[in-house]
């Protein structure tokens, strides 16, 4: 009778770990979704900075040129 004890406990817990793996999984795909997005935004806002900043250099030397 023990034995079938035990054999239930077994049972019935294995399926709650195949759960919080699975919620797990989820929760790593979406902090590495969130992960994505902010490096994306980032690199965007540094893109445009970047841009900006060569637009002010070209334009300070097409302004020494004409001196």
């Amino acid at each position: 009778m023990m034995v079938t004890g035990f054999a239930v406990a077994f049972v019935a817990c294995g399926g709650k770990k195949a759960v919080d793996t699975e919620k797990l999984k989820a929760d790593s795909i979406a902090k590495a979704d969130s992960i994505a997005k902010v490096e994306a935004e980032a690199a965007a806002v540094k893109a445009k900075a970047d841009s900006a900043a060569k637009a002010d250099s070209v334009a300070k030397a097409a302004s020494e040129k004409k001196k």
